[in-house]
């Protein structure tokens, strides 16, 4: 009669696993959340400043300001409307109108996030 051993995991050692997979969790995520907000104030600065740098390109070739933001994805100035990372949509900019308004629709753009960055400063102002 051959003695067949049950292979397989006890109860212990699987524990001892999910010990160290929690042990090595609680010291990434905390890590982890805060580089991930970071990284969307780093995109939103660079979207504000690539698209405000549209509107000044779209004026300047124009002698106005767009009307609109798809105005500028009509004229192919942009390939798409820009995402703000925070809300994670394209149609929460706040957009600002020149001081004549003759001139066009749109001459700056702002971040339409509610909150504040990690300095304490609200989206609404960058």
């Amino acid at each position: 009669m051959v003695n067949a051993q049950k292979k397989g995991f006890t109860l212990i050692e699987l524990l001892v696993v999910l010990g160290i997979i929690a042990l090595l969790l609680t010291l990434a995520v905390p890590r982890y959340f805060p580089s991930v907000d970071k990284t969307k104030e780093t995109i939103l600065a660079d979207n504000l400043r690539n698209t405000r740098a549209v509107i000044d390109q779209f004026y300047g070739d124009t002698g106005r300001y767009p009307e609109s933001l798809e105005q500028l994805v009509e004229k192919k100035y942009l390939r798409a409307l820009p995402v703000d990372p925070i809300t994670e949509r394209t149609d929460s900019w706040q957009l600002l109108p020149p001081e004549d308004p003759a001139q066009g629709g749109i001459a700056d753009i702002k971040s339409g996030a509610p909150g504040n960055d990690k300095s304490g400063r609200p989206y609404s102002e960058w």
